[in-house]
């Protein structure tokens, strides 16, 4: 085991000692930041620019149903005919016109509106200026029946049903998409991590492999300590730099902030915070929120989380090592790729689109325990309710395989490490497996 450590030491101080790895852990955030800067800058200039919309309604009907907001100007064109008023909002310069003819009945009415613009107006403005006059509109058809709109209203009846489990435990109809949001972002995250620094492993037992170090040390060490000294060494320094990040990128983000007077952070709280307010009745979906998290089981989720991290990330930097041993250049490992990375992507489409519409259904259970796919799937499902057997049995069966894998990879690692000038096939691989 003292070899070991010696291994891990060492392969943790080359990556974080490393002029590229240095670079690329202040360069990655700083680029980060600088994008979404980018995209906040852009998003206040798009947000700043004022559009005005001329209104020229015949009809007389829709003239007061028009409001003026921040970035949306409505203006009235009264003793024109058409084509004076669109000669006229091009003069001047205004986004559009909206032109409402004098219709006979309001049946009639849908036929007779036009939007004239430079461009294609976005959905948002349309939808705005479509619920304004339907509003209107309806409310006029109602009265032409000799109905009261506003007693119609008042005798709507809304429903929204509770729910509630059968062990007395609430919940509302947010709850889905916040076990889906935990589940999914747990997942992406694996995925990046394995792909990143899987690869990380990959590069680095190839560039040992063709610079004949390899030699020296194979020599005094088992392949197998070698193996799990380079993906345990590798994986710290790949959390070191994925800490760094987070920490650069809060750094990186208030300086350029306090430089630059954006807050990329503030306007996308503001805008959730628009989204929520227009949401919620009476702050009944703020509250909704809040109970939906507190019934999440956070110690559970993060104890899992960082089991299914840690295993599953294992079991394919022990794949991607072996990878890594059997090849002479990077370009060899293509053909080996595709069965490593077809799981990840099975795991996240099955997670997606099986997980959300049935959590306990059959496919989504036998995908969380296989151990290629049991990473993202079962950390998707645990926010629905999985029976802690269930979640022990799958940790257990993905550490076992890591274990075999391990074995399979080193004695893959231990052939491959020497070969030099021969490329590696599936059937080269399948003798090593013998040697």
């Amino acid at each position: 085991m003292n070899h070991l450590s010696l291994i891990i030491k060492r392969e943790y101080l080359n990556k974080v000692k490393n002029r590229a790895f240095i670079i690329m852990t202040f360069l990655s955030p700083l680029i980060m930041v600088g994008i979404f800067t980018l995209v906040a800058y852009l998003s206040q200039l798009n947000n700043d620019k004022v559009r005005t919309i001329a209104v020229l309604d015949e009809s007389g009907m829709f003239s007061d149903e028009f409001e003026s907001g921040d970035n949306l100007k409505y203006k009235l064109v009264t003793g024109s005919d058409l084509s004076e008023a669109k000669k006229a909002v091009e003069a001047s310069g205004d986004y559009g016109l909206l032109y409402i003819a004098e219709v006979d009945s309001l049946d009639a009415l849908s036929e007779n509106i036009t939007f004239y613009s430079e461009d294609s107006p976005s959905f948002i403005l349309l939808d705005n200026i479509e619920d304004a006059i339907a509003a209107k509109a309806n409310t006029l058809k109602l009265q032409e029946a000799g109905l009261d709109p506003a007693k119609i209203e008042s005798l709507r009846i809304r429903i929204e049903a509770k729910l509630e489990t059968f062990g007395g435990e609430k919940t509302s109809k947010l709850s889905t998409g916040l076990k889906l949001g935990f589940g999914g972002l747990a997942g992406y995250l694996l995925f990046m991590f394995i792909i990143i620094y899987g690869n990380m492993i990959m590069r680095s037992v190839i560039e040992e492999k063709t610079s004949r170090i390899i030699e020296v040390i194979i020599s005094s060490v088992k392949p197998v300590k070698l193996l799990l000294g380079k993906i345990i060494g590798t994986s710290m320094a790949g959390v070191t730099q994925f800490l760094a990040w987070v920490i650069l990128i809060g750094v990186f983000g208030m300086v350029i902030s306090a430089i630059f007077g954006i807050d990329a952070g503030a306007m996308q709280q503001q805008e959730a915070m628009a989204q929520a307010e227009a949401l919620s009745n009476d702050g009944a979906f703020v509250q909704d929120i809040m109970m939906e998290l507190n019934n999440l089981p956070i110690l559970n989720l993060v104890i899992m989380f960082i089991l299914f991290f840690v295993g599953g990330y294992l079991l394919y930097a022990s794949l991607y090592a072996a990878i890594g041993a059997a090849v002479d250049s990077e370009t060899d490992t293509q053909q080996f790729m595709l069965p490593i990375i077809m799981p990840l992507i099975l795991a996240v489409y099955v997670g997606f689109f099986t997980v959300i519409d049935n959590p306990h259904g059959t496919v989504s259970q036998v995908f969380s325990f296989i151990p290629f796919t049991s990473p993202v799937v079962m950390l998707m499902r645990i926010p629905f309710g999985v029976p802690l057997w269930q979640q022990i049995l799958s940790v257990v069966i993905l550490f076992a395989t890591f274990m075999g894998t391990v074995w399979f990879a080193a004695k893959i690692y231990r052939v491959g490490i020497l070969m030099y000038g021969k490329k590696a096939s599936y059937k080269e691989l399948i003798k090593w497996l013998k040697y």
